[in-house]
């Protein structure tokens, strides 16, 4: 396999990519300042392009990549990259979910027990010598019902961190088989189990036209009991308004929210506001700005598996 040419990163990343990279021969190009005219007036010059979320490898920047080999996404989603039109053209495409599924599922479970807790109720409270045991009195995760949907890497990687947890665990994946067999505590179940049982759901999907907006007001109705939502994945697949409505009846008794359907607060239109600002009020609502997969560890773990995938192609 021929290794030479020239690799744009777009993206801060761990210095360890462009050491694999380079030592197979590779020069790699380090522009985390580019933005996209930019990208499209150069890319003809690049055997291979490695992003993170910034840039959108569509049509235009593809017909321009004539030399183009690969497209590295650093982590898991490939929404932002035309895939069809990638395979017309030849190009391979590559994403390292497995560097920093550890991560996530860290972080997912780190919120959960914040939330069940009241860890930044009582802390906000101690820092201003209020003291309320009583109103800050906890519950426990132990004999509950976690529902997974979603069981690739993120997904089957939180459920490894419930095993020891006490609790009952479900998980559906439409397009996987057998993908328990690792798991033996963790049932597969159908939708309608999980509308039955769970306690709490926790989504591990991929944004595609299917899961835009899975979560919506149909969604959560179908639930026999008050459920939490914990979203780990993407914004857009629970749909803030219905989520907020259902915050305000008690449907939903909670939510541990890393991602957002608008993502950058200073782009935000009057409705968005509007809706943003009932969200922050909530006390039974953790959030984090998408940081759940984004450790020190992962931003090695994702350059080597990228910077791994890429040289075996």
């Amino acid at each position: 396999m021929d290794y030479t040419g020239k690799v744009l990163v777009t993206d801060d990343v761990h210095p360890v990519l462009f050491q694999l990279l380079e030592s197979a021969g590779y020069q790699c190009e380090y522009r985390p300042e580019i933005h996209t005219n930019e990208v499209n007036q150069i890319i003809a010059e690049y055997t291979g392009i490695i992003i993170n979320s910034k840039i959108t490898v569509d049509k235009v920047i593809l017909d321009k990549a004539v030399q183009l080999k690969f497209v590295g996404r650093l982590g898991s989603g490939l929404e932002i990259i035309d895939l069809d039109y990638a395979r017309q053209k030849g190009v391979a495409v590559y994403n390292s979910p497995e560097g920093n599924r550890n991560a996530v599922a860290e972080h997912a479970l780190g919120m959960l027990l914040a939330l069940a807790n009241n860890f930044l109720t009582s802390d906000r409270e101690v820092r201003q010598k209020i003291w309320q045991r009583e109103a800050n009195r906890g519950f426990e995760i132990m004999g509950r019902t976690m529902a997974i949907i979603g069981f690739g890497n993120t997904g089957s990687a939180f459920a490894t961190k419930l095993a020891g947890m006490g609790m009952n665990v479900l998980a559906y994946d439409k397009y996987k088989r057998h993908y328990t067999y690792h798991h033996p505590h963790v049932e597969a179940a159908d939708m309608s189990v999980i509308f039955r049982e769970a306690d709490m759901v926790s989504l591990h999907l991929p944004l595609t036209n299917e899961t835009k907006h899975l979560v919506n007001k149909d969604f959560l109705k179908k639930f026999n009991k008050p459920i939490i939502i914990i979203n780990t994945s993407r914004g857009a697949v629970v749909n803030t308004a219905d989520l907020i409505e259902a915050l305000e009846s008690g449907k939903v008794q909670g939510a541990c929210l890393d991602v957002f359907e608008n993502e950058k607060p200073d782009t935000f239109n009057t409705i968005e506001n509007n809706l943003y600002d009932k969200l922050y009020q909530f006390d039974n609502v953790i959030l984090s700005p998408h940081i759940a997969g984004w450790t020190r560890e992962s931003k090695q773990r994702l350059a080597e598996v990228l910077a791994e995938k890429i040289l075996r192609r």
